[in-house]
């Protein structure tokens, strides 16, 4: 089993930087693929970006060049670094851990991004 604590969202003006930490209670070394997902109101929830054990990233078009997954294997803690933030990026973020054929996630953090 995977806890997933996140943490780092807030509000910010359009075109400001968030930088979003996923914290695990286990080593992520082991872990197949990370990553973080957004659900805005009244919207499905959606991939943000992944990465993989082996660091291998992967986004959706529309945060792509603005916002970097990235890992830290010693502090168990996944980040995602928002630049260039617009109003459409408001929504709750949730972090994602795909470990042993079962899915976990976090309890999400909200990001408003205000115009």
């Amino acid at each position: 089993q995977v806890q997933l604590v996140e943490s780092g969202g807030g509000l910010v003006q359009a075109g400001g930087s968030l930088r979003l930490s996923c914290a695990a209670s286990r080593s992520i070394v082991v872990i197949n693929t990370m990553g973080w997902y957004r659900q805005a109101p009244g919207k499905q929830r959606e991939l943000v970006a992944t990465i993989t054990r082996s660091s291998t990233t992967n986004y959706t078009d529309s945060v792509k060049g603005r916002f970097t997954i990235s890992r830290d294997n010693v502090k168990n803690t996944v980040y995602l670094q928002m630049n260039s933030l617009k109003p459409e990026d408001t929504a709750v973020y949730y972090c994602n851990a795909d470990y042993y054929y079962n899915s976990y996630w976090g309890q999400g953090t909200q990001v408003t991004v205000s115009s």
